[in-house]
């Protein structure tokens, strides 16, 4: 009875080999070097024209740039790098900073590639790193943009493992960059929520918190003054060749700021986007 109970099992491991998708390559995918993850196909779709802007018009942000910038280009070398959580105000750059850093890279190393996995993925990462993984001649930036966490949501378990691993570890061509409003990829309420009792509590909070601290870098990003909002609005003018008088376009900017209670860089790009639509000219990024 048992070794027809072995043979069973044995003929349902074979079978299950057999239908359990395979690592894909994507190294014979032409000259992409952005892919967004489709956990469903177990795929990885090639993105032809990554939507981002040049990394000189990126303002105001030039610690947290040089920082990234620097960290990326070791992680293109093979060196020691840290994963990354670029955290603060929305609009404030974070994700465009990534991209744009990726872009600026690209050149010189063309096999870095930007895999963007969506929040809502987080828990199919053991699926995404061994496709990864097998494409060794690749380096891969993994990029997740505004990730947070809230009480009942237990895919945070995923992301512990992969930014400091297991017995394997991360991936040695795999990084991960994160986006987020919050600091600690949760809000205070979600960290502070009460359990059964107060000890237990207490260690989930901790738990929970403990995941923004797996990240080697924390990159803060804060809403510009006036003078910082006003030189990302020269920036963009300059470089798409909008018309106009500058103190006009300075006043009107203020303006919108002012209706949209916030400066920032989503902020200034929301209002060249108004003025180049008024001027009738296409914003080629």
């Amino acid at each position: 009875m048992e070794s027809k109970i072995l043979v069973a099992l044995e003929r349902i491991a074979v079978s299950l080999e057999i239908l359990a998708p395979q690592p894909q390559s994507v190294e014979t995918n032409d000259t992409a070097a952005a892919f967004i993850w489709n956990p469903e196909g177990g795929s990885l779709s090639p993105v032809e024209r990554v939507n981002r802007l040049d990394i000189n018009l990126l303002k105001g942000i030039d610690r947290s740039m040089s920082t990234l910038f620097d960290n990326t280009k070791r992680f293109a070398l093979g060196l020691p790098a840290n994963n990354a959580l670029l955290w603060g105000a929305r609009g404030t750059g974070k994700s465009s900073l990534i991209k744009a850093v990726h872009g600026a890279l690209l050149e010189e190393y063309p096999f870095l590639s930007l895999v963007e996995i969506h929040r809502e993925d987080i828990s199919t990462l053991t699926r995404l790193l061994p496709i990864l993984k097998t494409n060794a001649k690749r380096r891969f930036i993994l990029f997740c943009d505004d990730l947070s966490f809230e009480a009942a949501d237990e895919s945070y378990k995923s992301l512990k493992t992969l930014l400091e691993g297991g017995i394997e570890g991360r991936p040695q061509n795999v990084i991960f960059y994160a986006t987020s409003n919050r600091r600690h990829l949760m809000s205070r309420e979600t960290s502070e929520k009460t359990g059964d009792d107060a000890i237990n509590s207490r260690e989930t909070a901790e738990e929970r918190i403990s995941l923004s601290d797996r990240f080697g870098l924390w990159l803060g990003f804060h809403n510009c003054d006036q003078e910082t909002f006003l030189k990302i609005i020269d920036a963009y003018a300059e470089h798409f060749e909008l018309l106009g008088d500058r103190k006009e376009l300075h006043s009107r900017a203020i303006e919108w700021s002012v209706t949209r209670g916030a400066r920032s860089g989503r902020v200034a790009w929301q209002f060249i986007q108004d003025i180049a639509g008024e001027q009738g000219k296409i914003l080629n990024i």
